[in-house]
This record gives C-alpha cells, sequence and structure tokens, in this order.
C-alpha cells in the first residue's frame, strides 16, 4: 500500500481526497433539496471506499492479463448494452441503467474501458505491423461504431462523444498518416455543411431522414440556451448569488434537477462560493499533470496508449459538465468525476486509475 500512496502519486490523491470532501458536502446538503436525494450520502461515502478497495486490489494483479482480455471485455460490453435495452430500469428517458439492490449500474461506463483496450489491442497489432493501416482505422472505427450504435438507441449522447474521442486520442497516438485526419475532417465538415443546411431549410425532409425523436435530440443539443429553460436558469442564479466563499449549507436552495449528478458544480459553488470552484478546478489541474507526467514515464507502447486516452475523456468529462453548468456547453448526462453522485462513474474511474498506477511500477515499464 505505501507504494500506491506515496510523494510520487501525491499530485494524484491529494486532489482526489479534496474532491471527495467537496462530494460528501454536496451530498449532505441534497438531501434538504428533495427526499430521494437522503441516502446519496452514505452511498457515495460507500462508492468511495470501494473504489478504494478496487484501487489497491488492482495493484495486486497482473496487469497485462486485463490487456490481453480486451477482446473478451469488448464483446461482454456490448453484450450488457444490447441487455440494457430490453431489460434496463429507464430514467429520464433513457434506458441506460441496470437495476440492482444498492445501486442502479451503467454499462457504457464500463464500456469506456473495453472499447479503450480494445482500440490499443488493434493499435498494438498496427505498431507490430501484422495488419495495414487501412485495416487498421477500418476495425478501429466499426468497433466504435458499434456500441455508439446501441448507446443512441438508449439514447445517451454523452456517451458517443466520449467513444469516438477515445478512438481519436488512439488513433492519434498509434502514428498514422496525417491524410487521414485531414479526410476525416474534411468529410466531417461536408456532413456538418449539410446538416446545418437541412437543418434551417429543409427540415421536413431531415425529420423525414432522422425520425422525430433524433430531430428533437438534435434540436436541443443546438438550441441548448432557449431550451434548458428552468433548469438551467435556476442553476445560473444559485451560481450568481454564492459570492466568493459561497452561502453554505442551506434548506431553502433554489432547486435544480439532477443537482447531484449532472449539476453537481453549481451545488459546490453554492456551498462554497467561488473560492470552492476554483480548489475543484486547481484538484482537476493536478490529476491532469499527474496523467501527463504518467504518459512520459512508462516505457510500454500499450500503457502510454492507456493512459493517453484515459487522459482526453477525462479532461473533456471535466470541461463538458463544468462549462454546461454555466450555460456555455449544452446539457448532457455528463458527471463531473469524483464530485457527481454515482457508483458506475466513480467504479469505472478508479478501475481507471488503478490499472494506470499498476502500469507505471517500476519493474512494469
Amino acid at each position: 500500500m505505501k507504494r500506491i500512496f506515496n510523494k510520487d502519486n501525491l499530485l494524484l490523491f491529494l486532489p482526489i481526497l479534496i474532491l471527495m470532501i467537496i462530494s460528501f458536502f454536496c451530498m449532505y446538503q441534497s438531501r434538504f433539496i428533495k427526499s430521494i436525494y437522503s441516502h446519496h450520502l452514505a452511498k457515495q461515502v460507500l462508492w468511495y471506499f470501494l473504489g478504494f478497495l478496487l484501487l489497491i486490489f488492482l495493484q495486486k494483479i497482473k496487469i497485462r492479463v486485463l490487456f490481453n482480455s480486451s477482446f473478451i471485455l469488448y464483446v461482454i460490453g456490448n453484450i450488457l448494452l444490447i441487455f440494457v435495452l430490453f431489460l434496463g430500469k429507464e430514467i429520464n428517458g433513457a434506458r441506460a441503467w441496470f437495476t440492482l439492490k444498492i445501486f442502479n449500474f451503467q454499462p457504457s461506463e464500463f464500456m469506456k474501458i473495453a472499447l479503450l483496450l480494445f482500440l490499443i489491442h488493434l493499435s498494438f497489432y498496427f505498431h507490430h505491423q501484422k495488419i495495414s493501416e487501412i485495416q487498421y482505422i477500418l476495425f478501429s472505427v466499426l468497433a466504435t461504431c458499434l456500441p455508439s450504435l446501441l448507446v443512441f438507441l438508449e439514447p445517451d449522447t454523452g456517451a458517443i462523444i466520449i467513444y469516438f474521442l477515445l478512438l481519436f486520442s488512439v488513433l492519434l497516438f498509434s502514428g498514422i498518416k496525417k491524410r487521414w485526419f485531414v479526410l476525416a475532417f474534411s468529410l466531417l465538415g461536408i456532413f456538418m455543411l449539410l446538416f446545418f443546411y437541412c437543418y434551417f431549410f429543409k427540415q421536413d425532409l431531415l425529420i423525414q431522414f432522422m425520425g422525430t425523436s433524433f430531430f428533437y435530440r438534435v434540436d436541443r443539443l443546438i438550441n441548448f440556451h432557449t431550451g434548458s429553460g428552468m433548469q438551467l436558469n435556476n442553476a445560473l442564479a444559485t451560481i450568481g448569488h454564492a459570492g466568493f466563499l459561497g452561502r453554505g449549507i442551506q434548506k431553502n436552495l433554489l432547486y435544480v434537477p439532477e443537482f447531484p449528478t449532472d449539476f453537481v458544480f453549481t451545488l459546490a459553488i453554492s456551498i462554497f462560493g467561488f473560492c470552492g470552484a476554483l480548489i475543484i478546478l486547481l484538484c482537476f489541474l493536478g490529476i491532469n499533470i499527474f496523467l501527463i507526467k504518467k504518459i512520459f514515464l512508462v516505457h510500454s507502447y500499450s500503457y502510454q496508449l492507456f493512459i493517453h486516452g484515459f487522459f482526453w475523456i477525462f479532461v473533456y468529462q471535466q470541461l463538458q459538465n463544468i462549462l454546461m453548468n454555466i450555460g456555455l456547453f449544452p446539457i448532457m448526462g455528463i458527471p463531473l468525476p469524483f464530485v457527481s453522485y454515482g457508483g458506475s462513474n466513480m467504479f469505472i474511474y478508479f478501475l481507471f486509475l488503478g490499472i494506470i498506477l499498476n502500469c507505471t511500477k517500476k519493474e512494469r515499464t
């Protein structure tokens, strides 16, 4: 255990401990907002406890076995995504969770790590010239599209973005020719031009092609300022009245739906003020610097790729959650790492970090 909680990892664990304390205060505040949030604090303490146990356990195993099992994990992840469409519990219009006795399990969270490991497996074959560049790109895109399609049916737009961000990060690090990125962004640009032309001038055609449900999902993302209504307005009002040091625990806080999850950053500001927001940002900065240092510390190509992929989605999740709380990004179901309430997201991030710490042991580099 001393090899994990040492001065070399201080830049990781000190920010996590601070974020944990902030999260506990936010969960305690939640009990005064809505009755269904009354057990959130106890459960969040449990998630953190189990998360640290998972992190310690991962230091005892041969991590290469996990990388070698990437295809099996990828298949299991897709099977879970299929099952959840039929057997999952619908929450806020999305059928994305398995309901267990203690908590709800979200397969799309597990798919983040399964997809990354499988993409690394494909990149390893390309890196050692066992498959051609075009084969590698094609297999990687198809491997990302399958879970993205399943998650799209839930629906969960945020998870789709994360999956393709993982694809981009792995392809970028793998050293493929730049012309593929030029081609990809050119095709994406043409698609976006055609889409927005139809959106503004041929909406009937777009609805006929995409379907009413998907069109209105896209419409809410594009017009997020006008479509957010009470949720965003109350969040901005809460932030505006927080002051520099916050207002502490309040029993009559202005209500914002999804306060402990999507809008936990607003909840933290209401308690700790802009000083608290600055502390959260500094904590994430510390973890981000820790991850960047680890990328250059390890020598294994697969391990470097794993840390690189996690870094991209970790930073994205920070930015997406914080900026949607202040009205600069559209509202999606993207939790704030280590602060938002939830077991699935907490376990996956401790799983990521446990693997990274194992990868960066001296004897494994």
